[in-house]
């Protein structure tokens, strides 16, 4: 199915090429084209420059574009090949619905010089749709004694194509008791009847199932299928009987909801429940169903929605009365829409040529637009007009089209733009019109020069500013529009010729702002001015001067500076007071200064700490320094002040001044030069002191690793004498026993020997200096001549001296071999 629906689309594409090219009243031609609905977005529909009879690239050179006739286009020309597009895929029922032909309209609108074709293009149908039941599951009660040729309708398969791709047949599922007749409506798709042909016994079948299936006529054909469900049921003789089989009435298209439509009646000749009698709207299309409603009870059909006679003229409406017993009858009311005036006219702006040039001559095209009005019939004759009184007019060009022209000179500067309101209205009655507004602007000449804002501007800005920080702007108007209203500032040099400005103040050419280029500072430069120029862009361009002056505003960045008493830096300064001094004796003053200005540079002096705070006072306002009460014999003769000096600026800076004051008995007494011993007190580093912690503890551990050697040493030597036992004779000075020497060729000592431990005097910290070798002065034998040789030119001077004491006294010989 796909594959031939596929095949059916490229064959109307290709009809869709040809066009028929009319010429209508007025000169006035009209091009037509017809394409297949559901074609894709970029299907080529014709070439319109061609058709136009122009040059290929003459759509472009003349702006070429396409106006559709109502809020949204359909189709996309290209200007330089001239073709025209399918812009996005048509869905041919969304566009017209139920209309057949579906025409889309539009015109082709060209510039340089303004000229305008109208267009349109024929939608055709393609089999997109299947039939559908609005109700898949109907329900028919009819009697059991119902007779043979009975019609019961059904309701309309809705199928949204048109022509042989619409709803065309209804067939049934077999059955042994009806039969399908397919009927007509004047107005709306066919409908079913089922038509009894066998007589139903409610005790023999209840129930009967049918399948009814609607077909379109598109190749291949669509269908769509509802159950029909039959209930019998039990003898009901007679079955309602309306007044009339078809009720004609016609309706106003502006008539409210709820406005009574027609009244149909029905009668039953049986009794009881079987005489009650119910009104529906069964089995019609849904826009009947949204349309109309009908009371139940007494058969009132009025309006549930609004009445189009532009949409649908008339409507086929089928009443079902149906008695307390189930059996119904079928009347139809046939409802005329009349059309009113009811619909304004419509304009469509096709194109507006803005802005317009101020010396633009007479009779020069402004827009072009086309008014509609959707009731032809009663709408009458359409007049179009102008609603004040302004330099335009309107100016007939073909049939239901205008355009609107200069009538008199323009001026900008009276008027720099129109709203120019077209009045289109139809003669009725009633007579509607509709107001559409179309803005003109006036594009001027540059003849006015920019204008400040301010003869002059006076910026502040507070020192110690940031670079490139903004202080202000400056503005200028200029009336003129466009590049004419465009304005450029620029910095002017001084007259003097001094161009250190440039180095302070930068602007921004397209909107003045302007910027401090460097931090500037208040003790240095107070203030300074500057011209700025506006110059518009304009092709002659005009300028104008306004004159800036930047005021600094200080900042309180300088704290006070003591100038006496002097600081500097190794001992405060000294002052005498008798100790006769009487309360509010001015001893001494302190004077300061601040470099900042204003606030900033007011100064105050407190006391901040003294000796004895009760003694000395300071004048906040002058610094001065004086006596609070009697100087007692108990004071101290040395008193140390300090005095805080801070001024008044945001934050608040401070320093101190520091003195001393010698309370002496009269002021012949000598001057004595003294040191304070609390002035530099002596601080200790932490890392000195750790280090000097450091340092004792590894002496200590080092002294008691020498002494358990010394103590290991000693404990080894007293057991080696332990194994010898020494001669009781002695040789000559300076020889050992026999059995104490065991040499060999090196001549060295197996046996431990004792060193004699020195160091240097005058040290604190105990190092050791050198080690030097102790050897006893034992006898050696006369054998070893050689060793003794060797061991006595190998003592030191001290050792010979102890040898010629060796014989003498042994026992201290041999204190000091250990």
């Amino acid at each position: 199915m796909a594959v031939a629906r596929r095949k059916f689309l490229q064959s109307r594409q290709v009809g869709s090429l040809l066009f028929l090219l009319c010429i209508s009243t007025g000169s006035a031609a009209t091009i037509r084209y017809s394409v297949a609905e559901e074609m894709e977005s970029g299907s080529f529909v014709a070439n319109v420059a061609k058709d136009l009879g122009l040059e290929v690239g003459k759509l472009a050179a003349r702006g070429a574009r396409l106006v559709s006739e109502g809020s949204k286009g359909h189709f996309r020309l290209h200007r330089k090949t001239g073709d025209l597009f399918v812009k996005e895929k048509l869905d041919r029922e969304s566009l017209c619905g139920k209309a057949d032909p579906c025409v889309l309209h539009f015109e082709i609108v060209l510039v340089e010089p303004l000229q305008s074709f109208r267009a349109e293009v024929r939608v055709f149908d393609i089999n997109d749709n299947a039939p559908i039941f609005l109700n898949k599951q109907p329900l028919l009660k009819i009697p059991e004694s119902t007779p043979l040729g009975s019609r019961f309708p059904l309701q309309s398969a809705q199928d949204l194509d048109v022509g042989l791709n619409g709803l065309q047949n209804y067939t049934l599922s077999p059955n042994a008791y009806f039969h399908l007749h397919t009927r007509f409506r004047s107005q709306g798709p066919k409908y079913a009847e089922l038509v009894l042909d066998k007589p139903l016994d409610r005790e023999e079948q209840p129930e009967v199932n049918l399948t009814i299936t609607a077909v379109d006529g598109g190749s291949p054909p669509k269908s769509g299928i509802a159950h029909i469900r039959v209930e019998v049921l039990d003898v009901n003789d007679h079955v309602p009987q309306f007044s009339r089989l078809v009720y004609r009435v016609q309706v106003p298209e502006n008539s409210a909801n709820g406005s009574l439509v027609a009244t149909v009646s029905a009668t039953d000749l049986d009794e009881g429940s079987n005489k009650e009698i119910t009104y529906s709207l069964a089995q019609n299309p849904e826009t009947i169903l949204q349309t109309f409603q009908i009371d139940s009870q007494t058969g009132e059909v009025r309006l549930r929605g609004p009445l189009d006679f532009e949409a649908i003229e008339t409507y086929d409406i089928d009443i079902q009365a149906t008695d307390g017993g189930g059996l119904s009858a079928h009347s139809k009311v046939l409802v005329e829409v009349v059309d009113v005036n009811d619909n304004p006219p419509e304009v469509t702006v096709s194109s507006v040529s803005s802005p317009l040039p101020e010396d633009s001559p007479l009779q020069t095209v402004v827009a072009l637009f086309s008014i509609r009005d959707r009731d032809i019939q009663v709408g009458g004759k359409i007049i179009c007009f102008l609603r004040e009184d302004l330099p335009f007019a309107v100016k007939p060009t073909f049939r239901n089209s205008y355009s609107l022209v200069t009538d008199r000179g323009l001026d900008r500067e009276e008027v720099s733009g129109y709203n120019v309101t077209v009045v289109a209205m139809d003669t009725g009655p009633p007579s509607l019109f509709t107001e559409t507004v179309i803005e003109v602007l006036i594009s001027d000449i540059n003849d006015n020069p920019p204008v400040f804002q301010e003869d002059s501007y006076i910026l502040t800005v507070r020192e110690n500013n940031s670079p490139a920080i903004f202080i202000g702007k400056v503005h200028a108007e200029d009336l003129d529009l466009g590049e004419n209203a465009q304005v450029t500032y620029t910095l002017l040099p001084p007259k003097s010729g001094d161009l250190a400005v440039f180095a302070y103040i930068s602007i921004n050419s397209d909107n003045g702002k302007l910027y401090a280029l460097r931090t500037i500072d208040y003790e240095a430069i107070q203030d300074f001015q500057f011209v700025v120029k506006a110059t518009d862009g304009g092709f002659l361009s005009l300028s104008s001067q306004v004159t800036v002056r930047v005021v600094v505003l200080d900042d309180n960045d300088n704290r006070p500076m003591i100038l006496y008493p002097l600081q500097n830096g190794t001992s405060p300064c000294n002052d005498l007071v008798p100790r006769s001094a009487d309360v509010g004796y001015l001893v001494t003053k302190v004077v300061a200064v601040d470099g900042d200005s204003g606030r900033n540079s007011w100064l105050s002096y407190h006391l901040l700490k003294a000796t004895d705070p009760g003694l000395f006072s300071v004048q906040q306002q002058n610094g001065e320094i004086r006596t609070l009460r009697q100087i007692s014999e108990r004071d101290p003769m040395i008193q140390k002040l300090i005095v805080l000096v801070q001024d008044h600026g945001q934050p608040v800076l401070s320093t101190t001044a520091s003195l001393n004051i010698l309370l002496v008995d009269g002021f012949s007494e000598p001057y004595l030069q003294f040191r304070n011993p609390s002035k530099n007190p002596t601080r200790v580093n932490p890392s000195t002191k750790y280090l000097v912690i450091s340092l004792a503890v590894l002496s200590f551990l080092f002294l008691l690793s020498v002494t358990v050697i010394f103590v290991l040493h000693i404990y080894q030597k007293v057991k080696y004498r332990e194994k010898f036992t020494v001669q009781e004779h002695f040789y000559d000075d300076c020889n050992f026993p026999n059995n104490l020497v065991q040499g060999g060729a090196s001549g060295s000592l197996s046996q431990p020997c004792p060193y004699e431990m020195c160091s240097a005097t005058g040290t604190s910290n105990s190092e050791f200096r050198f080690l030097k070798r102790f050897m006893p002065n034992f006898p050696f034998p006369h054998g070893t001549g050689e060793a003794k040789t060797e061991a006595c030119s190998s003592l030191p001077p001290d050792s010979e001296r102890n040898r010629s004491q060796g014989s003498e006294d042994h026992g201290r010989v041999s204190d000091n071999c250990m």
